[in-house]
């Protein structure tokens, strides 16, 4: 799209305050707009446009404002949004938000410049998702199945392992068929320095680093970077997919940094708080990243995503996850009662949920038993939880042998299915082989979910009936 805007200088600093600079006499300035600011020894530094009204324009600096002077700067307003050169060259290596290498290596030298921000992908040429995407974790794959071009955020909770679970989907997730076209573009958002090592090392040993395009900030970075973050991998996650026809996993963490950047912006520009002091428009901005994904027609790529964010509290009704789970198809949720008892990944499925889950599993895309199987799972781990809370009032003697029988299920569910290692990589039909073993542990007259065909075909086979 051709730039609606010149560029224009200007030298009147009204005010500096914090990380943002307020520019007066300027009245077309664009909202995102990228503005170069040059100090009076030549030293020059980014910045873009965070808000603009009656000839004010307020301009938020990546690199911070410290010996900024309002006299002897002159701020260049370059009528365009911030671009960065992407390029498939990008899988493999670690960039920061604006395109620059973490890594050492050369920067990108053939590659196109886009704009971070992206164009919105009209609905009518959406595709509806339903192939399955094998993330090799039980949990996931049986009971919560991600479909290519979903939304499914990970919710996970202070200390709770999900930069595990997150390093682990990265390497092991794949579209069954098309492993070769399969990419992970990887956001990670105001992270400590011993995540990103953590990250880094964990894709060099295990090999996963050869298809992972990765952009990192740092917690201590000015907070307008941190935004940046997933907006740049996204951008490439589109080239990938629409352009090179590509699958990509896109992996955002951690989605509480970015809003929590969000709401330090906001504050810094004095803006009446929304709820929990977050921005009112902090749904509207939530929207403007989980929409950056799906299929669409006529082109072979899709972007599927999980972004990951740290519930304050483990509250899943703080504005954070609640503004998630309205924008995103289903949740994956992590319990610290589960990773208490030493079981990983501590995935709560009684309080996870992939909306179109059921769309992608059955015969030619998994297995034609996965959606009895996963049903029953579901349904009789309930009756677990409903038993081991009864067992705790009249004492585990006093239940009838069926409640016996369904909490020896609960406990082999959660030691056996939930519970895998984190080099483990299961497909799915070991996933639901696993779930008719623990099944077996119940008597056959429980089994009302599923066809007696396949309890024919599959309980016996699991060996113990």
């Amino acid at each position: 799209m051709e730039p609606v805007l010149n560029v224009r200088e200007y030298s009147n600093i009204s005010m500096i305050k914090g990380p943002l600079l307020v520019v007066q006499g300027i009245t077309d300035a664009a909202y995102n707009e990228l503005v170069e600011i040059e100090m009076e020894n030549g030293e020059k530094r980014r910045g873009m446009v965070v808000d603009s009204q009656m000839g004010i324009s307020i301009v938020q600096v990546f690199e911070g404002t410290t010996g900024i002077s309002p006299t002897g700067t002159t701020v260049k307003f370059l009528g365009r949004g911030l671009e960065v050169k992407i390029s498939d060259e990008m899988l493999g290596r670690v960039f920061n938000p604006l395109g620059e290498p973490l890594d050492n290596g050369s920067p990108i030298i053939s590659g196109e410049k886009r704009d971070i921000n992206g164009n919105p992908i009209n609905p009518a040429v959406r595709d509806y998702p339903e192939e399955f995407i094998q993330t090799g974790i039980s949990a996931i794959d049986g009971l919560n199945p991600l479909v290519r071009g979903q939304k499914l955020p990970i919710f996970s909770g202070s200390g709770l392992p999900a930069n595990t679970l997150a390093a682990q989907i990265a390497k092991q997730a794949t579209v069954r068929g098309e492993e070769s076209n399969f990419a992970v573009v990887f956001g990670a958002i105001g992270i400590r320095y011993d995540e990103a090592l953590f990250f880094r090392k964990f894709f060099e040993e295990t090999g996963a680093i050869n298809r992972v395009a990765m952009f990192m900030t740092l917690a201590n970075e000015p907070p307008v970077v941190k935004i940046l973050t997933p907006k740049t991998a996204l951008t490439l996650a589109e080239y990938l997919a629409f352009e090179k026809d590509m699958h990509v996993l896109a992996i955002l963490i951690d989605m509480t940094n970015y809003c929590e950047s969000l709401r330090e912006i906001s504050a810094s520009k004095e803006e009446v708080p929304g709820r929990g002091g977050y921005p009112g428009y902090m749904y509207t901005d939530l929207a403007t990243i989980y929409e950056r994904a799906g299929k669409v027609k006529g082109k072979k790529g899709s972007i599927t995503q999980m972004p990951i964010l740290t519930m304050p509290n483990d509250d899943m009704t703080h504005p954070i996850p609640d503004l998630t789970g309205y924008i995103t198809e289903g949740q994956i949720t992590l319990d610290r009662s589960l990773y208490n008892k030493g079981i990983y990944p501590p995935i709560n499925v009684l309080l996870s949920l992939s909306r179109l889950g059921k769309d992608g599993i059955g015969e030619g895309k998994t297995r034609e038993d996965h959606s009895n199987v996963m049903n029953q799972l579901f349904a009789s781990y309930a009756r677990a939880i409903d038993t081991r809370g009864l067992a705790a009032i009249i004492g585990e003697d006093s239940l009838s042998d069926v409640d016996k029988k369904y909490l020896l299920f609960g406990e082999a569910f959660e030691r056996k299915f939930l519970n895998q290692g984190v080099n483990e990589n299961r497909d799915v039909e070991k996933t639901l082989d696993i779930g008719w073993e623990v099944l077996s542990i119940l008597p056959e007259s429980e089994l009302t979910n599923i066809k007696s065909a396949y309890i024919q075909k599959y309980l016996h086979k699991s060996g113990t009936k």
